[in-house]
Formats: C-alpha cells, structure tokens, sequence
C-alpha cells in the first residue's frame, strides 16, 4: 500500500475510534440515562459517577483511556513515522473531542489523553496521571485536576526528553483539554464547580 494511503487509513481509523463514545455505550448497557441529559451534559466518566453507579464510571474511564493507548500502540506497532504517530495521537484524541457519531459533541478527553501519553511514553504518561490523581484526591475537582495536569504535561515532556515534534503534540493535547475546560475554570473561579463524586441534577 503506499504510505500516503497508510497514512490516510491509519489516521480515519484512529478518529473512528477516538469517536465511539464509551460513556453513552456503558450506560446504555447498564441500563442508565443517556449522560447527555444530566449533570455536566459531558459523555465522559466523571458524569457517568454522578449516577451512582461506580462500576459503570470505571468501564467509561477504562474505555476511554484504551481507545487512545490502542490507536498510539498500533500506529507505533505498524511502524509509522514518529511524526505520522503522534498525528494519530491527534486524531484519536480529537475524534473523542468531536465523535462523528455524536454530532461532533464529544468529552473532554482527559482519560483518553491519558491512554495517548501512557503509548507515547509511559513514564510521562505516569507523570501526568500521578498529577492528576493527586489533585483530584486533594480538592474533589476533576475539572481542576485535568487543567493542573494538562498544564503540566509539556512541562514533563521538555524534563524527560530532548526537544522534538512530541513536545509540539503534547502541547496540542494540553491545550485542547484546557480549552474543552474553559467553562469549568469559569465555575471553579466562582466557587460554583461540582466535586467529584455529586449526584447528578436534572
């Protein structure tokens, strides 16, 4: 096959996957209210927990994060060029953003951001969720503790490597999450955000 057309397949197969929408999938399986209809609104597993259903959160998580770490794994595996990697990176992480099968209204990416890193480099990756985890349990916010960690995430890449394309995508990564925060940072600046673990309203 020529490396265009690789190129091409291998970058649709990866949105297509960053599309499936775990969140919704899940609940629809243990029999839950479509995600989009409470709480945030946001199809991710940290809205899935505000039904209670802790088993059902933990597959949404787990999903999410597979789907990015399988797209990187598999890019890297066929032996694609560092650069055509971490496009696909890119576009598993952005099909979850914007899934097609959801009418481009997707999550905000943290678990599968986490999968992307933990493929490109499992120390970083273990750097940035280790970051994560530690602000979520010391301030309740998930909105919080993806910001501190997206933040950190280049900041991880430029200490642990020497500087190259993966900086650049990892920035992209940051930047997106954080903007896909925007309207979380606007609540926990006003002291109106939900911790995790709320029931979920409406």
């Amino acid at each position: 096959m020529p490396p265009a057309a690789t190129a091409v397949l291998a970058l649709l197969a990866a949105y297509l996957l960053g599309s499936v929408p775990f969140a919704v999938v899940v609940s629809r399986v243990f029999g839950l209210a479509d995600p989009r209809s409470y709480g945030s609104g946001n199809p991710g597993a940290t809205n899935v927990l505000r039904t209670g259903n802790k088993k059902a959160a933990i597959l949404t998580l787990a999903g999410d994060a597979l789907k990015g770490w399988v797209a990187v794994f598999a890019a890297q595996q066929m032996g694609l060029s560092a650069l055509l990697v971490g496009l696909v990176a890119l576009a598993v992480f952005f099909g979850h953003l914007f899934p097609v099968f959801l009418k481009f209204k997707g999550g905000k990416g943290v678990a599968t951001a986490a999968g992307v890193l933990l493929a490109l480099d499992p120390l970083i990756g273990l750097a940035v969720l280790g970051t994560w985890l530690f602000m979520a349990f010391a301030f309740r916010y998930s909105s919080l503790a993806a910001v501190a960690a997206a933040a950190l995430a280049p900041v991880y890449v430029g200490l642990a490597r020497p500087v190259d394309a993966s900086i650049v995508i990892v920035g992209i990564l940051s930047l997106a999450l954080i903007g896909k925060h925007w309207q979380n940072i606007q609540r926990l600046l006003a002291g109106q955000e939900t911790k995790i673990g709320s029931k979920k309203k409406g």
